[in-house]
């Protein structure tokens, strides 16, 4: 019942399966059922599918990989868990389940604050079967867009932005201020006093690693960015909110095509004509400007 990874000409290519995937899955499942596509049962299917393949509840979180023939990666991350619990918020906005904020919520805990602390309280990729932070894999290396090295300046904020969401359904103080944490070292640590917008990733000693700009770092940041504006009101908040976006717009935007440019120099410039290559189809940006749309987007 699980899917495979990718197919081309319509075969199976890679037969990996992996959670980040299947928790775009119960994401798209979701929203087919808040458009009325789909029933509850569809989205539960979905939900359990997960549950059975992939999670750890003595750890309460999601493992990453299962091989084609269901053998289960040594590999930990936090990126699936983080789009698992975006599936999960969007599962309980589109049948009122209580079990899907449950774990929402569960892995808020776990991951923007239990196991932030050993990072210094911002959210690192990589772990072993343990859940021990595993600081060396991938170093050195920038080409796996799925397990990069390094803190991801775009992660720290995209956690924002779910907590964010999260609050709105059960607000919690605690979370409204470790979601302004986060926010507030992304743009700390990532934002680029010289040439502007926000740099793909930094070390753990906080000085930056790749100074490339990529188009849903920006974007997810813009969302954040919002909500944060509008649950605090705190100016600082509404100023990263338009230089990000008048950085985007200057330098990300296709004004000719139309879309977002997946990836630019530190300095804006071109590097390659390719949008969104690994087949999300603008998820994040038209995730964010939905977002914001949703929460009174452009009253000021």
């Amino acid at each position: 019942g699980l899917h495979a990874w990718t197919v081309a000409d319509g075969a199976v290519e890679d037969a990996r399966a992996l959670a980040y995937g299947q928790a775009f899955v119960l994401l798209a499942t979701s929203q087919a059922c808040l458009a009325g596509l789909v029933d509850a049962e569809a989205v539960a299917r979905a939900f359990d599918r997960m549950e059975d393949a992939f999670y750890e509840p003595a750890w309460r979180a999601y493992a990453d990989e299962r091989s084609e023939s269901g053998v289960l990666s040594p590999y930990r991350g936090q990126n699936a868990n983080m789009h698992q619990c975006e599936a999960c918020l969007a599962a309980f906005e589109a049948t009122g389940e209580p079990r899907y904020l449950e774990r929402a919520a569960s892995l808020i805990e776990r991951f923007a604050f239990e196991l932030a602390v050993p990072g210094e309280g911002l959210i690192w990729e990589h772990y072993d079967a343990g859940w021990r932070p595993d600081w060396d894999y991938n170093r050195g290396q920038r080409d796996d867009i799925f397990k990069p090295w390094g803190y991801q300046t775009g992660h720290q904020t995209e956690w924002a932005k779910l907590i964010l969401q999260a609050h709105a359904h059960r607000p919690q103080p605690r979370w409204l201020e470790r979601a302004a944490q986060l926010q507030h070292a992304a743009y700390r640590l990532g934002w680029d006093a010289t040439h502007g917008g926000l740099i793909y990733g930094f070390a753990p000693d906080g000085s930056p690693w790749d100074m490339d700009k990529y188009f849903w770092v920006q974007a997810e940041s813009l969302a954040s960015a919002w909500r944060l504006w509008q649950a605090t009101g705190e100016p600082e908040f509404r100023r990263q909110y338009l230089d990000t976006w008048s950085w985007s717009w200057r330098h990300l935007i296709d004004h000719e095509h139309g879309a977002w440019f997946r990836i630019v120099a530190a300095d804006g410039a071109k590097l390659e004509d390719t949008k969104s290559p690994a087949g999300k189809a603008d998820y994040h940006t038209l995730g964010a400007c939905w977002d914001i749309l949703s929460t009174g987007g452009l009253k000021d």
